[in-house]
């Protein structure tokens, strides 16, 4: 059942986006001159590695204007939803890290293992959190793993769209009712 809404809300999302998508790829190509996407190797179900797909947001490690502008909004991952077309990606779920990634936070380890039991998402509730330190957003994927339900899936779906459209800063700031979450 999950899959199933995973392909029909990434084509609805995929059409309801093509639109902007366009403008997006055509500002980066021809306006800031480089490549529309990033591809860039994750860590996905079964630490299987498979490349994730974003809207380019910087260049030489410096986020461009119009990256700022998709990284506040979270528009840059609307190609994610083409990795869950393919079937590498859930639309929610936990976070997809790279291999260093994992590394680096120690989450390669037996006790952490259970990240990759489950395709990992476009958006969860680690992602909608954002920003916290490594046991926060691990708490938050581990809650998801044992909590998952479509209902819970809606609800973040929900939160994403809305950071969508009003960004990331002040939709936390509503959700979580935290003045200090910038």
């Amino acid at each position: 059942m999950k899959r199933l809404l995973d392909v029909a809300l990434s084509l609805v999302a995929l059409v309801l986006f093509f639109i902007p998508s366009v403008i997006i790829a055509l500002v980066l190509l021809f306006k800031e001159k480089h490549p529309v996407f990033f591809r860039q190797p994750r860590v996905g179900k079964n630490k299987q590695v498979f490349e994730i797909l974003k809207f380019q947001t910087m260049v030489d490690g410096i986020p461009t204007p119009t990256g700022k502008i998709l990284r506040a909004t979270g528009i840059d991952e609307i190609p994610q939803f083409i990795n869950v077309l393919c079937g590498e990606m859930s639309i929610v779920g936990p976070r997809a890290l790279t291999s260093s990634d994992i590394i680096r936070l120690g989450w390669d380890d037996e006790f952490h293992a259970r990240s990759w039991d489950s395709k990992l998402g476009i958006t969860g509730l680690a992602q909608l959190y954002g920003g916290q330190h490594r046991k926060t957003s691990w708490f938050w994927d581990n809650y998801y793993l044992h909590h998952r339900s479509h209902l819970l899936d809606l609800g973040i779906i929900a939160a994403s769209f809305l950071m969508n459209l009003l960004g990331k800063k002040r939709v936390r700031r509503v959700i979580f009712q935290k003045n200090y979450l910038r």
